[in-house]
């Protein structure tokens, strides 16, 4: 790894658990879920899917480009989504994006879904009424676009890309802000991800896959906060989510210059890829992920702390993971915290909510409960099933795992 340590300065999210980070934190210790009834759309009587993870009403009072005006002709709530959270994250990282250091700011933000509820709505528009697509349509759809207008928000005029890598989106934003740091193309990059997958063809082409919850034929269905729940006996897939995590880094470098505390720095990661099967994860390739992770740390598996599991509540999705966190550390496994138990699975946006309460988690010696576990005899581990845990933490592995079999690990160091 480069000599260049990215560090930590700031980070926001909204989740189904709130679009306030203290209002979410607090509710994640309380075990509390953030699943219910699927409103997004009209629901018929044999639609597959009833629940979903649903972000609130966000209050836009002091954020004047989020007024109805701005947003006129930005629709998908991604860019909603995204530009709050940016902007709430560069304020707590004490980051002023002056003239001068705007050439050094870079954006990796991105999607993995982006606003394709716009373009379904232009094409409804089409149908029914015989109207063209109104001119906003194709840019709402342009997964770029989450990060041009990142740019325009908070004038960074760095490198920008959005990486892309299904529902590891997020922990890849950040490796591919540290790499663009270390090569000195920047001092500061701002990373993460936004995803707004609650629109019909997605949930419902999930469902198609025999991806998200279903209950037992011949069952009733559960409630909704019961519905996601991994390494559980009884899991029965993921709860399609939606939401937005920010994470500001920069170089040490930079953060000492400028007089910015940071109290967690990135120690490690790795990316790799399953070229085996289109969704279904690799072990071989997922169990190395995690191991280069740790072993460019500069570290042993035994100083990991807690692993914030990717789990999606899918079968072999949490076997595999299982596996393969077996395999690196043996009979040393850590605490696993898995967070979609919580909030479902926000697609691209997940791993970079997860990340954020595995930062949290940290800082506040408390590490979130999985909940709705009941364990499984296969998958022998200690997933903080019976709410939250007091745990000193230096070093946190952050798995996340994406369709096409895209891989991304990192861990997160606490440095003070």
């Amino acid at each position: 790894m480069s000599s260049k340590k990215s560090v930590i300065l700031g980070y926001d999210a909204v989740s189904p658990l709130g679009t306030e980070m203290d209002i979410q934190w607090t509710r994640a210790i309380r075990g509390e879920s953030g699943i219910g009834p699927l409103t997004r759309f009209p629901l018929t009587a044999d639609f597959p899917v009833h629940i979903a993870g649903e972000v609130e009403d966000i209050d836009t009072e002091g954020y004047p480009f989020l007024s109805p005006r701005k947003l006129a002709l930005w629709p998908s709530p991604i860019f909603k989504y995204a530009m709050l959270v940016v902007h709430r994250a560069l304020v707590k990282s004490g980051i002023d994006i002056t003239a001068e250091l705007s050439p050094r700011v870079a954006i990796t933000f991105s999607s993995a879904v982006g606003g394709q509820d716009a373009v379904l709505n232009a094409d409804r528009r089409m149908i029914a009424e015989n109207k063209l697509p109104p001119p906003y349509a194709n840019p709402n759809s342009c997964i770029n676009m989450v990060g041009g207008k990142i740019s325009i928000l908070t004038k960074a005029t760095g490198p920008i890309t959005s990486p892309i890598s299904a529902c590891a989106t997020g922990v890849t934003s950040i490796i591919i802000g540290a790499l663009l740091l270390a090569q000195g193309q920047a001092d500061v990059a701002i990373c993460g991800a936004v995803d707004f997958a609650l629109v019909e063809p997605i949930v419902a082409g999930f469902a198609t896959m025999n991806g998200t919850y279903s209950p037992k034929p011949g069952q009733e269905a559960e409630p909704a906060a019961r519905a996601s729940r991994p390494f559980s006996i009884d899991r029965r897939g993921f709860v399609v989510s939606e939401g937005a995590g920010c994470i500001i880094i920069a170089t040490d470098a930079f953060a000492a210059a400028h007089g910015l505390d940071h109290r967690i720095e990135i120690s490690g990661w790795s990316m790799t890829s399953d070229a085996c099967h289109f969704v279904a994860p690799h072990l071989p390739t997922v169990t190395r992920c995690i191991a280069e992770c740790i072993d460019k740390s500069g570290i042993s598996s035994h100083d990991i702390d807690v692993a914030n599991a990717h789990a999606t509540s899918t079968k072999v999705g949490d076997e595999v993971e299982y596996k393969a966190l077996k395999t690196v550390f043996g009979d040393s496994l850590p605490p696993v915290s898995a967070n979609k138990s919580l909030i479902g699975h926000a697609m691209g946006a997940s791993s970079a909510i997860e990340a954020i309460f595995a930062m949290e988690s940290m800082l506040q010696g408390v590490v979130p409960p999985t909940i709705n576990y009941t364990p499984d005899p296969e998958l022998v581990l200690d997933c903080v099933a019976d709410g939250a845990r007091r745990l000193d933490q230096e070093y946190v592995l952050k798995n996340s795992f994406g369709f096409g079999g895209c891989n991304a690990c990192i861990v997160f160091r606490r440095v003070a």
